[in-house]
């Protein structure tokens, strides 16, 4: 059995207290998550968060701090697959989502947390949510 090691980085981008989240079908599943993606050759990790988030959801965000990592394996064929994700907590200046068709990405938008939190599909993307909010609505609190 052989391993591979895999990193991305995704955003949870809030909006007025929703959070931006996305549905994909493809041959293996679908279900709501948050946007991520894989960084490019001499990308660091906000760099690749930044750009998926653009790329899957043509939202401009920004990013306020790190979430810091998830970690996943899953198994092709005889191959298990060893994942990072490293994860900023962003905001946005707008509501706009266009889903990335390209990456199976039929349907997005911003929701609000228990609703996010519900559709979302997997328990670690639900608690980084969780987490996510609580961190946003700190930061806002302190800035007055």
């Amino acid at each position: 059995m052989k391993e591979k090691i895999m990193a991305s980085c995704g955003g949870v981008v809030i909006y007025k207290n929703k959070a931006l989240i996305l549905y994909y079908k493809n041959k293996r599943g679908s279900g709501w998550v948050l946007p991520k993606g894989k960084a490019e050759f001499k990308e660091n990790h906000k760099e690749a968060a930044l750009r998926e988030v653009l790329e899957e959801t043509g939202s401009k965000a920004r990013i306020i701090k790190s979430l810091g990592k998830t970690q996943y394996n899953f198994q092709r064929g005889s191959i298990t697959f060893i994942k990072s994700v490293y994860w900023f907590l962003m905001t946005a200046d707008s509501f706009y989502c266009k889903p990335q068709a390209e990456e199976n990405f039929s349907d997005g938008g911003f929701y609000k947390q228990h609703e996010a939190y519900h559709l979302l599909k997997y328990q670690d993307e639900k608690e980084l949510l969780r987490r996510a909010f609580n961190e946003y609505i700190q930061i806002k609190h302190s800035k007055g």
